[in-house]
């Protein structure tokens, strides 16, 4: 998922990453228009390949956020959005045929901050504070190619101390193991070292002393896209399809975890309660085995209470003699 104000750059990005063109017929609205318009939700598929491992990713844009004159609720259609995927996993989960599970979850967000602040707006916090325990939010300053690299140095800093003092939590790079070779530990901890990644996005090639790149054409010189001395395009692709996995394994085991929890929490303080006939057979057997699930971990912690005090009683042979756990 892709997020921030427009005019960031969010769908060149995307077309930049993937070297396609997802929004051909996507129209610029006028001014006039923005003042009421509200978010949509933009969900499309392209499939990549990186060293002959081919990916199939979602991409899933947000046009109109950020820019209604009221703001306050702009991000509830992306929260809709994302707990509706989780709902629809944790149905697809309870289901009879669990084998051939589409998972639609939101893995990663890419937040695009504005390169023109100082650090973080007010809607940026706010954003991040309601998502960050649903996803995988990623920073990335757009078009970062209006600021010096010690402006990109400060920018960074500046952000990453907001993103602290709010308790935000963003996506961390899980540490190389010990096992790894020395360039994949090298490349982790460059990838660690540029969040937030400062990107710029280009589809337009352009010919560089007899050579033709993607990049951005000014009157003193040349942008490029792919170069890792000019922008964190590489870092921010490199990051994307090498911890696709891990990703996908926080969203699975923390997001989706937490989700799940206070949905089973929510039924089963209206189980309390009268039997909800609104409630579907599937979510009955979920409770049902969840309820099975914790009088099976009450007869286990009853065992093993058991066996401790059966150990700790005097042995037949001796009346003093007393067994010790070692």
């Amino acid at each position: 998922m892709v997020v921030g104000e427009s005019g960031l750059g969010k769908s060149t990005l995307v077309n930049s990453l993937f070297l396609t063109d997802l929004y051909p017929e996507r129209t610029i609205p006028a001014a006039a228009d923005k003042i009421n318009q509200t978010v949509k939700i933009d969900a499309s598929t392209v499939e990549i390949e990186e060293r002959g491992v081919k990916l199939r990713l979602t991409v899933v844009d947000t046009p109109g956020y950020g820019d209604a004159l009221d703001c306050s609720d702009c991000f509830k259609p992306i929260i809709q959005y994302i707990d509706d995927q989780f709902e629809r996993y944790l149905h697809d989960e309870s289901g009879l045929n669990r084998r051939h599970i589409i998972d639609n979850r939101v893995h990663s967000c890419f937040y695009f901050i504005s390169p023109a602040g100082h650090g973080l707006k007010p809607l940026d916090v706010e954003f991040m504070k309601a998502l960050h325990n649903r996803v995988n939010i990623v920073p990335v300053i757009a078009k970062a190619d209006t600021l010096t690299m010690a402006e990109v140095k400060r920018l960074k800093q500046r952000i990453l101390e907001e993103i602290a003092s709010h308790g935000i939590q963003i996506y961390q790079l899980p540490d190389a193991d010990d096992d790894e070779d020395e360039e994949f530990k090298e490349q982790t901890r460059l990838l660690r070292e540029s969040i937030p990644f400062a990107v710029v996005g280009s589809t337009q090639l352009i010919e560089v002393k007899g050579k033709k790149v993607r990049g951005r054409l000014y009157p003193w010189g040349v942008v490029e896209v792919e170069n890792p001395e000019h922008c964190d395009f590489l870092k921010l692709r490199t990051m994307l399809i090498t911890h696709m996995q891990d990703l996908q394994e926080v969203t699975h085991d923390l997001h989706y975890e937490n989700f799940r929890a206070q949905r089973l929490k929510h039924k089963e303080g209206s189980a309390e309660e009268p039997e909800d006939p609104s409630l579907s057979q599937k979510d009955k057997i979920l409770l049902q085995k969840d309820a099975e699930l914790r009088q099976m971990q009450q007869m286990l912690a009853r065992m093993q209470a058991q066996m401790k005090a059966q150990q700790k009683q005097p042995s037949p042979g001796g009346g003093k003699m007393q067994s010790h756990q070692v």
